[in-house]
């Protein structure tokens, strides 16, 4: 290995402020949120337990050997978490970036959508399974209608549109802050004599974007309303 020019070096995640952080604060955060209600999510404190697992040989490791030069190292299990580590969202991010690009995405223009919820929200979100799922659907469903619309407005046709979705849990600050980033394409798909055509379309104005928001804020509350749990003074 060392006639490459590199060795192998062991992340050290237990000498970070983040792991000294976790480390010291996490039973006394569960202990005051199991205090003021019903404590923290199960996933929250799965990830938390993981990542102080993450990286550190006590924890579990691989031994690797070199069958030509015979040196062996030790490789630190990772936990894979999706909301705490560092290390490992960055490599999941790392990862799945290429995938998309290399097999999955067309070479078109994207626009990035986002969508946050207010507090309230939020936690009714996450209470119940599935419903993330479905408040996804409402969002994307709005989006590809503004799409066809303005489409067919330039005389497109039967414009197909797709998206690729990923939610977050958590804000910059480690909050809980589920919410939705969606990469679509900026333009529609039509079919043409001798295959697919990518249509661009001009960026939506502001008041397209305004009215979205305002039709999504609609179904969204009647879905949660159908699901008797529609929280109260949303705004």
């Amino acid at each position: 290995m060392g006639t490459h020019g590199w060795a192998y070096r062991r992340r050290q995640p237990e000498g970070t402020v983040l792991y000294e952080a976790v480390r010291e604060n996490l039973a006394t955060l569960l202990a005051e949120a199991s205090e003021v209600g019903r404590g923290l999510p199960r996933y929250v404190e799965r990830d938390f337990a993981r990542y102080l697992e993450c990286g550190v040989l006590a924890h579990g490791f691989a031994r690797v050997r070199c069958e030509s030069c015979t040196d062996e190292l030790l490789v630190a299990f990772s936990c894979k978490g999706r909301g705490v580590c560092p290390s490992c969202n960055a490599k999941r991010a790392h990862v799945t970036a290429m995938h998309l690009v290399e097999q999955v995405l067309p070479h078109v223009p994207y626009r990035r959508w986002t969508l946050s919820f207010p507090h309230r929200v939020r936690w009714v979100l996450l209470k119940e399974a599935g419903l993330l799922s479905d408040v996804l659907t409402v969002f994307l469903r709005a989006v590809f209608a503004l799409q066809r619309r303005r489409a067919r407005r330039q005389g497109l046709r039967a414009g197909q549109v797709g998206a690729v979705s990923f939610i977050q849990f958590f804000g910059s600050a480690l909050q809980v802050t589920p919410h939705f980033h969606s990469l679509v394409p900026d333009g529609v798909f039509v079919l043409r004599e001798g295959g697919v055509r990518f249509e661009p379309l001009p960026p939506p104005t502001q008041g397209e974007v305004e009215r979205l928001l305002k039709g999504v804020r609609h179904r969204v509350l009647r879905l949660l309303e159908s699901r008797c749990r529609r929280p109260r003074k949303v705004r």
